[in-house]
Formats: C-alpha cells, sequence, structure tokens
C-alpha cells in the first residue's frame, strides 16, 4: 500500500482533510488508533456559524442540520451573542455532540473512497528528500509523500517532528463524566468559590425554551476541581472513580453514592500552539497543533477550518501543480488565527474566576458587549465569521470569504456555495461574458460567467463594491478581484494554483 498522504488520527480534523484530498484526487488513508469511530466520553458539542459554512461549501451541511438543533450559541464572558442579524445563511450554531459529528464525517469519506484503518496506531517514522516512511504499531510500514498529525493535543508525530509546543500550563482543572448516582444531586449549572459545576440527565427536553431533565438514567456531571494535582499537565493521566468522588466531596460535601462510570475524563486551560505546523514533509492540523481551554467550543471548529485550508494546498504540491513553497502558506494563514483562538480562551478563563476584582471585570465585559458595535466583533470573532487572511491590498473582500451569492449561471440559477462542492477554485465572471480569460490555468480553474443583482454585505465590514469578477479559492477565501485596470490575476493564478501551461 502506498499512499500519497498518511493522516494520523481519525477525529473531525483528520477526517475532514482525507475528505478534501480525495475532492481533489490525492490518494489518502487515515491512520486511526481507536478500534473503531465511536467514541466514549464527552467531546465537543457544537459546530458555529463559519464551519457549518465550510460544510455548505462540500454540499454535507443538510447531514448535521438534520441531526442537530441550530441556536445561538455564540458568547463571550458569560455574554450571549446573538448573530442572527448577520448576513450569511447560517446566522446560528448547531448542537451536536461530537460523536455524531464525527460519524457524519466518517460517513462521507467513506463515500469519497477513503480508507480508514481503526485499531493501527502511528510509533514512529522517518523523512527524506522524497518521502515519509510511517512505522505502525504492528510492525507494519507505509511509504507516503506526506504525513499529516491530526493525533490531538498529545500528538506523537508532533513530538517526533520536533516541533516545540510552547505556552502555558494550566491555572484549573475539571472532571467530566457520564455516571450513575444513588442520590439525586442539584440538576442545572451552578457557580460557587471553586469554580463552574453542572448535572444533567442525558435525557432531557426543551419545554417553553427551558431544559427539563427526566427523572431517571445516567446523569452527566462537571465538576471543577480543587486542586490541579502533581503533574504538570493532568491530562495525561486518566483520571478514575476515585477522583471525581474527591472533587464531588471537597465540593459539594457529598459524592452523591457516584458509581457505575460509563467514562470519566479531564480538561484543563493548558494552552499552547505549535511553533510551527511544518517539518519538511510533515505537517499538523487540529488540536496536534493547538490546545486551550475549551470555553467557546472553538476547538473542533478550528480543526476542521485547518484542514479545509491545507488539503487543497497540500493536493496541489502533491500533484505538483504548485512548488512545495505552497505549503508555507498554510502555516502562515492558520497559526495567526488558532493564536487568537487561545488568546480568547485564556481571557475567558480569567473572567470566570470567582474572586470579587475578576467579578467586576466580568461585570464590564458585560456591559461593553451591551453596546452594538462591541456585541457585533465579538459576535463575528467567537462564530468564526470574521477569519481574514492577509492575501494582498485592493478590494476588501481579498481575504475574505465569498459570500454564498445567488447568482444565475448559463445553467440556471446557482448559489455560489454550490460552485465550490468539488473543491476546486472558481473565477466568478460577473461582467461580459468571455471578458476574463483563464485559458492557461483551465485545467485546474473552474471559469462561471453569471450575473449578479444586489449588493454585497459581509458580516464584518458590512456592504461592499459588487466587482465584476473574482477568484475564489477552493476553501471560499478570495484571492483577487478584478480591478479597472485588470491587473494581477495571472499573478494570482499562478502564487495559488501554478505555473500556467504551455501554449
Amino acid at each position: 500500500m502506498t499512499p500519497e498522504v498518511v493522516i494520523a488520527g481519525g477525529g473531525p480534523t483528520g477526517l475532514m482533510l482525507a475528505a478534501e484530498l480525495a475532492l481533489a484526487g490525492v490518494d489518502a488513508v487515515i491512520v486511526e488508533r481507536r478500534a473503531s469511530q465511536g467514541l466514549a466520553g464527552s467531546r465537543a458539542g457544537g459546530l458555529h456559524a463559519r464551519t457549518i459554512e465550510v460544510l455548505d461549501q462540500r454540499g454535507i451541511a443538510d447531514r448535521f442540520l438534520a441531526e442537530g438543533k441550530t441556536a445561538q450559541v455564540a458568547g463571550f464572558a458569560k455574554v450571549s451573542l446573538d448573530i442572527s442579524d448577520f448576513p450569511t445563511r447560517h446566522n446560528y450554531g448547531l448542537g451536536l455532540w461530537q460523536n455524531h459529528i464525527e460519524r457524519i464525517l466518517a460517513d462521507w469519506v467513506r463515500e469519497l473512497g477513503v480508507t480508514i484503518h481503526y485499531g493501527h496506531e502511528v510509533t514512529g517514522f522517518v523523512q527524506d528528500a522524497t518521502g515519509v516512511d510511517v512505522e505502525l504499531a504492528a510492525g507494519q510500514r507505509l511509504r507516503a509523500q506526506y504525513l499529516v498529525g491530526c493525533d490531538g493535543g498529545r500528538s506523537l508525530i508532533r513530538k517526533a517532528a520536533g516541533i516545540e509546543f510552547p505556552g502555558w500550563d494550566p491555572t484549573t482543572s475539571a472532571l467530566i463524566a457520564q455516571v450513575e448516582m444513588a442520590e439525586e444531586p442539584p440538576l442545572g449549572i451552578h457557580r460557587d468559590a471553586f469554580g463552574i459545576h453542572s448535572f444533567g440527565r442525558l435525557e432531557y427536553e426543551i419545554r417553553d425554551g427551558q431544559v427539563v431533565y427526566k427523572d431517571h438514567g445516567p446523569v452527566g456531571v462537571m465538576v471543577t476541581e480543587e486542586h490541579i494535582g502533581p503533574l504538570r499537565d493532568p491530562t495525561l493521566r486518566d483520571p478514575t472513580l476515585s477522583d471525581l468522588s474527591k472533587a464531588l466531596i471537597a465540593v459539594c460535601g457529598t459524592d452523591y453514592g457516584v458509581h457505575n462510570p460509563t467514562w470519566i475524563s479531564r480538561f484543563t486551560d493548558m494552552t499552547r500552539q505549535a511553533a510551527a505546523y511544518r517539518d519538511k514533509r510533515v505537517l499538523l492540523a487540529g488540536d496536534a497543533a493547538h490546545v486551550h481551554a475549551p470555553d467557546g467550543g472553538q476547538g473542533l471548529n478550528t480543526g476542521v477550518q485547518d484542514a479545509v485550508n491545507l488539503g487543497w494546498k497540500l493536493a496541489q504540491v502533491v500533484k505538483r501543480t504548485s512548488p512545495e513553497s505552497l505549503l508555507d502558506t498554510y502555516h502562515a494563514e492558520r497559526h495567526p488565527v488558532a493564536a487568537r483562538v487561545l488568546r480568547n480562551t485564556m481571557a475567558s478563563v480569567a473572567l470566570r474566576r470567582p474572586d470579587q476584582r475578576t467579578k467586576a471585570v466580568g461585570e464590564l465585559m458585560a456591559e461593553l458587549l451591551s453596546m452594538e458595535e462591541p456585541r457585533r466583533h465579538f459576535a463575528a470573532m467567537m462564530s468564526g465569521l470574521d477569519i481574514h487572511y492577509d492575501l494582498g491590498e485592493g478590494h476588501p473582500q481579498i481575504g475574505r470569504r465569498m459570500p454564498d451569492l445567488d447568482v444565475v449561471t448559463a445553467d440556471g440559477p446557482r448559489r455560489v456555495f454550490t460552485l465550490l462542492h468539488d473543491a476546486r477554485p472558481v473565477l466568478l465572471n460577473l461582467g461580459e461574458p468571455g471578458s476574463v480569460d483563464i485559458t492557461r490555468w483551465s485545467d485546474r480553474v473552474d471559469l462561471i460567467d453569471a450575473t449578479y443583482a444586489g449588493t454585497w454585505e459581509l458580516p464584518v465590514l458590512g456592504a461592499v463594491t459588487v466587482p465584476t469578477a473574482v477568484l475564489i479559492r477552493p476553501d471560499g477565501y478570495v484571492a483577487w478581484v478584478e480591478d479597472p485596470a485588470r491587473q494581477g490575476l495571472a499573478d494570482a493564478l499562478t502564487t495559488w494554483f501554478g505555473p500556467p501551461t504551455v501554449a
């Protein structure tokens, strides 16, 4: 077996990357240490607006929307941030547990013909000038052109590549579990001098906008631990039922007769980011590249968007359409995004400390966020709708995502996102048909003549001037906008999609 790319890790980031590579015609395999796609424990609980947009541009958003519950989920410093008035088709978040997100993604990946090797763990690798030899726990070896570590915060790939992981040690930790209890705990969310704690039945229903729990069944628990413990990184040791009992007694004075755990896990506010997202033929994405507190539910979403940024670039390098230097733009674009997520989560953790001084800061922050402009800024930031890249000067749309316009093409009415379902770049010509010539790139860029009536409004910038032509990358970001002199198109095409074919 000689795949072109080996992906270590079959979580959301690895699955999304595999799909992007498959759409681009690259042979990729996933190596996942779990025996199946089954996921024990509570991980991410949903998708933010920008991630739903990403899934929509691949034509699969409806699969997730059909199983989840839409809601206004963005927030900061205990303040909910409503994005229902933002100019996007998906001006909401989606409540859906990670095990369902992974299952839906895995089904899509299989439809695309990607092989997932469950029960196989990468134990090491050796890279040279032409590829990477990947070693598996069972003694097998895979040879590939590139290896991507999507193997989580404890990433073996990152460590073996010698990529530094600087950041900050944890200041707080919490246990989460699914258990049975002999006594009834106080259901709901509670705050005290220790921090935040919650109890909830797994079975519940929504009545008049309120959560109403059933009176039976397992209990979901989250409890802030009194002490972080002797380890610098508590996530390196899996917690036990005894740990959970002690934490409950310290906080509540009783453990409610906790027994028969289905799973127990620990999370902290440890905050770290890989110094580099690439070491020659080895790359990192998702939690392997950045870890932080779960505040705001941004981890899974950031990883999926890492994958969409990396996938088309890696595919073009593998296919020798673009030079290897294109991969450097992955770090340049995505590292600052994750750095801001780390900053946001550290601030959020700091603002939920229980002392009176921090409480006062939080109250002032809440007042600030009640004002319209700060609200929109923070709402766009926490939902991911303001993510943009430095792709050049000129039209304000450059470096930002293309809005999902309703255009009319030769084949009839289309949404812009439907033009991106195959993960190919698009030159959208809204001017005179035939006025833009990309013949020398026609083998890799789709030219679509269309008409559009109306204005463009972006979630952060508001209304912008409608251009006559835009070059849209496979990840949905605009790389070029036509100016009156019609300059720069050849340079943009070459930069992002390789040199022109020889006439």
